[in-house]
């Protein structure tokens, strides 16, 4: 049992996850799915292509409730819910701004928003439509779009996936600096290790399909000490742990 006023983290305990195929044969995704992201961590799911990531996001936004097991999202706060997926899904008759506020519960929807898009490099771009937006820009407006219902959890897909290296770094700079501004338990899947390594706390190491935990990589040393040299050291750390693991 939880104490009284003690935070509570996400907790993860999906027992099984299993698809039908068009052929009707069944495909197991997730067994025996277990682990936690403290309060205010900020997490990375990592794991091959195909293992049940996404699925597992997926879960746990609420989208596929076809499941065995349990989880348990953070409380307190907003107890709101953020997600940023691979594609931004802005509304393209809705400027980067509107895309924003439309986000927002009514309570927030006219709150200054200088500060995050000014952080996000989207201060000149809030009048700009989805269409007249880079990828990269696309992205940076979904990000926005997440911090600013100050959520209690943000769940984020593998939102640089597809993007150049150098787009791709910056916006993991970005993503790090709102993040410690505005700081909320995180989630974040990938199958980049070395993204896991520059942006996360803690990495949930995953086995091929069906996923489950094969261990736990802490990475306690602040951001700002994380050099080239530091994650050469990581890296190393990291497949020292988990030989095999890409």
């Amino acid at each position: 049992m939880q104490p009284v006023g003690a935070v509570v983290p996400l907790r993860v305990d999906i027992a099984e996850k299993i698809f039908r195929s068009a052929q009707g044969v069944s495909v197991t995704a997730l067994k025996d799915l277990s682990f936690e992201v403290r309060q205010g961590e900020f997490a990375c799911l990592l794991g091959p292509s195909g293992c049940g990531k996404t699925t597992t996001l997926r879960i746990l936004l609420g989208l596929d409730k076809q499941f065995s097991g349990s989880f348990q999202l953070p409380e307190g706060g907003s107890n709101r819910i953020a997600a940023v997926f691979q594609e931004p899904t802005l509304l393209p008759w809705r400027t980067v701004e509107q895309n924003v506020r439309l986000a927002l519960p009514k309570s927030l929807r006219t709150k200054d928003l200088d500060g995050l898009f000014d952080i996000l490099g989207l201060a000149g771009m809030r009048s700009l439509y989805p269409a007249e937006l880079s990828l990269g820009l696309a992205r940076r407006a979904a990000l926005a779009r997440a911090f600013a219902t100050e959520p209690a959890v943000l769940f984020l897909d593998e939102p640089f996936v597809s993007l150049d290296g150098r787009t791709a770094e910056r916006l993991r700079h970005l993503l790090l600096t709102v993040w410690s501004e505005r700081p909320t338990t995180a989630l974040m899947v990938t199958h980049n290790l070395s993204e896991a390594l520059m942006l996360s706390d803690r990495i949930i190491v995953l086995a091929p399909r069906p996923a489950h935990v094969l261990g736990l990589f802490d990475v306690p040393l602040p951001r700002q000490y994380r050099s080239p040299q530091v994650m050469s050291d990581l890296l190393r750390s990291f497949h020292q742990k988990f030989p095999g693991v890409t």
